[in-house]
């Protein structure tokens, strides 16, 4: 989108993206296709593309003026139309379409980017994957990650069981990364029995990019789906800031850890189960306690209940916060250190307890879940007499080392399945999906 004086004069005007166009600025012209905006562009500058094939763009002001001269034809990108042969001597690997940057192509007229989805358009953008094994593509959806919801994951995992009927010898998803430690998550714990691997990836930085991760990611993804022994869900991103390798992570215990470097994504208080070296396409194994590849009925459980509230504690927090959350179904506290929040056992004038309000949601049969906002570690809540308050009225998770994130999607599992507050507890600290480590190794 332009700026709403320049959205404003288009529409006006009546002229649309692949419009002809003459912009007069006093007394220079310039006659050029409208281009749509790139994300980092200057909303106030008009782009258009010029008869030599350069991009140009114009600062507008109120001196500037615009007059279509020629009617566009819609920018769309023509898909890949060559079929790939299927070779009877190498695997099949399913590629599901969510959004994201990891994949896409230029459409040259104008220079616009489309996601690429059919097995053509990604065999074309990145050939090594026909080495690596048959691909089938398609596009669910095509989201920023942060907009993708619990619905989308139901959506995703019943995609996931009809592409594993069909006999494929792994599925890849590509998915943004803002948020896919959520939907790995949440598919580790509706995909049961899984027969073959199921990998997330994605890239940190766009394909349009010199310095993009999608390339190798991808083709490290696809290596994992058509190869490796981990018949779990699993996350496949760079495990360094170089192009050498990347790591599958196990999806109850990776997280994004930074904004933008290529290997933001790391496996917390766990190993990484395996390497997959660029280019040379071999795996290594760091871990032998995962699924194993090998033939079964995978199970699906989308039962969820997302009426969940993820809550970060902090200095000041006001327990009427806490209170408010009564509407909610069951919590989620991201507690400090070993798992606390403020308590007060001093009497401090200055500090208020979140114990009564906590204490008010569990007698609701609103359960509360502690997870550490840490991050790394262990939660022990006998160690503190904040910790052994939390304990006392009925806070589910000591012991554990469930990311914050984990911690909300499982009990949204959970909750699907019932509201009984024995039942809860047994069920939050009942392992799963690997999301409870059985002991914290120092690395």
């Amino acid at each position: 989108m332009y700026s709403q004086d320049i959205e404003s004069l288009l529409n006006a005007k009546k002229i649309k993206i692949g419009d002809k166009i003459l912009v007069t600025k006093v007394n220079d012209e310039y006659a050029g296709i409208l281009m749509p905006r790139i994300k980092l562009g200057d909303i106030s500058s008009i782009v258009i593309k010029l008869s030599n094939g350069y991009n140009i763009g114009i600062k507008y002001d109120k001196d500037v003026k615009i007059r279509r001269l020629e009617s566009g034809k819609p920018i769309r990108f023509k898909p890949a139309e060559t079929v790939p042969r299927k070779d009877p001597e190498k695997p099949t690997v399913s590629i599901l379409g969510c959004g994201g940057t990891i994949a896409s192509r230029v459409e040259y007229t104008t220079g616009a980017v489309f996601p690429a989805f059919s097995p053509a358009d990604l065999l074309l953008s990145f050939p090594e994957l026909g080495d690596i094994a048959n691909i089938k593509a398609r596009k669910l959806f095509d989201l920023f990650s942060e907009d993708i919801t619990a619905e989308h994951w139901k959506i995703i995992a019943n995609e996931i069981i009809k592409e594993i009927q069909s006999g494929v010898d792994g599925v890849v998803l590509m998915h943004g990364t803002d948020t896919m430690h959520y939907t790995a998550a949440a598919l580790s714990f509706m995909l049961r029995d899984l027969p073959v691997p199921v990998i997330l990836v994605g890239a940190q930085r766009s394909s349009d990019r010199g310095s993009s991760d999608n390339l190798v990611n991808l083709v490290s993804a696809v290596v994992a789906a058509a190869q490796s022994s981990v018949a779990e869900v699993t996350v496949c991103m760079h495990g360094s800031m170089n192009d050498d390798f990347c790591y599958l992570h196990q999806a109850t215990k990776v997280r994004k850890l930074h904004t933008s470097r290529r290997d933001a994504f790391q496996s917390v208080n766990v190993k990484p189960y395996a390497k997959i070296f660029y280019p040379d396409k071999k795996i290594e194994y760091l871990r032998n306690d995962y699924k194993l590849r090998e033939k079964r009925t995978v199970k699906i459980d989308d039962k969820l209940n997302t009426n969940v509230a993820l809550v970060y504690t902090y200095p000041g927090i006001k327990p009427e916060f806490i209170q408010s959350l009564r509407n909610f179904d069951g919590v989620v506290i991201a507690g400090t250190g070993l798992g606390h929040v403020p308590t007060n056992p001093t009497g401090d004038k200055f500090t208020q307890s979140l114990l009564p309000a906590l204490r008010n949601l569990i007698h609701s049969n609103i359960p509360v879940v502690i997870a550490p906002q840490t991050i790394y570690g262990r939660l022990d809540l006998n160690i503190y007499e904040a910790g052994r308050m939390l304990n006392e009225i009925g806070v589910i998770g000591d012991g554990c080392d469930w990311l914050p994130e984990v911690a909300l999607v499982k009990l949204m599992f959970v909750l699907g399945k019932t509201k009984d507050m024995d039942k809860v507890r047994e069920m939050m600290l009942t392992n799963y999906a690997g999301e409870i480590s059985e002991r914290t190794e120092i690395s």
